[in-house]
């Protein structure tokens, strides 16, 4: 089909498939297409594809369905987008990336697809990491570590790297719970010495130390995180509103007087 055929195709359709999302792109991104879209290269949209990925994730928290399906929908677009752009320079291809995905999971469920045995998740995520190192050549533990995608959020960075030193960890939860006061002591010690590249360093030290100690008790540091935060703005939500019971803004309120309504709110 030309150009023509195609638009007139898609605009009679009532439902699409992942085909109709391909020539949706090639339309946008060809001669003739939309100007934006034509303009974007792999820089210029990585940021979208960061927000609509948290943008999931928010759906999944709220377990709102519909969300999720229109979320999951704007990154699909995005996968699209990238794939389209290597397509036009040649590098690779849609069906690449899909005879990639598609034997990397073959390959690592070797107990569907072979004769490994593997009757738990455990297991499965045995292999599932044995097979990934092999196939990255990861052969030293220092490897693996520098693996891990700088641009996670800190604290799931902090977390996985200290998971997969596991040669060098804590034997339990109260040990690595002990290393956070250390931590703490160090910074106590310091906060006078007016050495902020010091005490960015040991915040830093405190920080993996707390997503280690949460590792280790079973708690995701960056859920943990999240929650708390939200706690907080629930919180602080709730002294405002009681603030302008009281006829106050809390932007001229001393802290004693927030303390109070705090403390009040937390305990109720």
């Amino acid at each position: 089909m030309n150009r023509s055929e195609k638009i007139a195709y898609l605009n009679a359709k009532k439902e699409y498939g992942f085909e109709d999302l391909r020539t949706i792109m090639e339309l946008l991104r060809s001669e003739g297409g939309c100007p934006w879209d034509r303009e974007q290269t792999h820089e210029s949209i990585r940021r979208d594809f960061i927000e609509e990925t948290y943008e999931v994730i928010e759906a999944i928290d709220k377990n709102d369905y519909e969300l999720m399906r229109e979320e999951l929908g704007d990154v699909l677009l995005q996968v699209a987008f990238h794939v389209r752009i290597e397509e036009e320079i040649g590098h690779f291809t849609m069906e690449d990336v899909l005879t990639e995905i598609c034997a990397k999971l073959i390959h690592r469920h070797p107990h569907i697809f072979a004769d490994v045995e593997a009757k738990t998740s455990e297991k499965v995520l045995e292999n599932w990491d044995k097979i990934k190192n092999e196939e990255k050549q990861r052969e030293t533990v220092t490897s693996r570590l520098r693996s891990v995608p700088p641009s996670l959020p800190a604290l799931m960075k902090a977390a996985k790297v200290g998971k997969r030193a596991s040669c060098f960890d804590f034997p339990d939860a109260e040990s690595a719970f002990l290393k956070i006061e250390e931590e703490s002591a160090e910074i106590k010690e310091i906060m006078g010495a007016d050495n902020k590249e010091m005490l960015e360093e040991e915040i830093g030290d405190l920080l993996f130390s707390v997503a280690n100690f949460a590792r280790k008790s079973g708690i995701d540091p960056e859920m943990a995180l999240a929650n708390a935060t939200k706690k907080f703005i629930n919180r602080f939500e709730a002294i405002e509103i009681e603030a302008e019971k009281m006829g106050k803004n809390v932007e001229n309120m001393s802290q004693n007087e927030l303390d109070a309504i705090w403390n009040a709110k937390k305990v109720k």
